[in-house]
């Protein structure tokens, strides 16, 4: 497998992520992390295919792994580092853990591109003008790699 380099090292255990889950046909290549106090609280894939469940995005397992790891449902001081923009339902998932900061490599555009539905459901709640400070575009190119992987392998749209 190729090997693919980010610049900011929680991305580069995003696409790590990313990239198990890919490789093992769980879903999309989106793998996300939650940090905390500069230490990794939380990792996970999207695992749509895998487990049949189509809200089971790389963000929301992230989510779910940290709040075990931690033993409470809120993330207050933590930001997440995820390979593509959050969806709107990752994005509000993220709002209601309280997580401070989104670091995404690939825009929703980005996800349109090798097929994803984020795009669409973006516009139905929220328009471009509407971002704010919250999401910061990072490592776009290392994310792009990714996705160049994952369009290479046999996989299932969804």
């Amino acid at each position: 497998m190729k090997e693919i380099k980010a610049e900011n090292p929680y991305m580069n255990e995003a696409i790590k992520e990313a990239l198990e889950g890919i490789t093992q046909g769980h879903g999309g290549p989106f793998g996300a992390v939650v940090v905390k106090d500069d230490q990794i609280i939380g990792k996970g894939h999207n695992r749509v295919l895998g487990d049949h469940d189509p809200t089971c995005h790389g963000e929301v397992a992230a989510i779910r792994d940290a709040c075990r790891n931690i033993g409470t449902h809120d993330l207050s001081g933590s930001v997440i580092y995820t390979t593509g923009e959050p969806c709107p339902m990752c994005l509000y998932a993220c709002l209601w853990a309280n997580i401070e900061k989104i670091y995404y490599g690939c825009t929703i555009e980005d996800n349109a591109a090798i097929g994803f539905r984020d795009e669409e459901m973006a516009k139905m709640i929220m328009s471009e003008g509407q971002k704010t400070d919250y999401l910061e575009c990072i490592d776009r190119d290392a994310c792009l790699e990714l996705f160049d992987v994952y369009m290479n392998l046999d996989h299932e749209l969804y």
